[in-house]
């Protein structure tokens, strides 16, 4: 595991969004950086399917994203 440094006003929202929905902290910064992976290398998908492909894939990495 590293650190990743970011910056307070991110944290921030970070932590408001990880309350509200039952996260914690580092959980929600995963959901919106693997939400995020997706988006950019699916850019033709809806936030609803960008979800369903997360909830098929418990683990993923950038190669297996890449070759699908």
């Amino acid at each position: 595991m590293g650190i990743v440094k970011i910056s307070e006003d991110l944290h921030d929202e970070i932590r408001k969004a990880s309350t509200s929905l039952a996260r914690s902290i580092n959980a929600q910064a995963e959901y919106w950086i693997k939400i995020g992976m997706l988006a950019e290398l699916n850019p033709e998908l809806s936030y609803s399917q960008l979800c369903k492909k997360l909830l098929r894939t418990e683990t993923f990495t950038l190669e297996e994203l890449v070759r699908e």
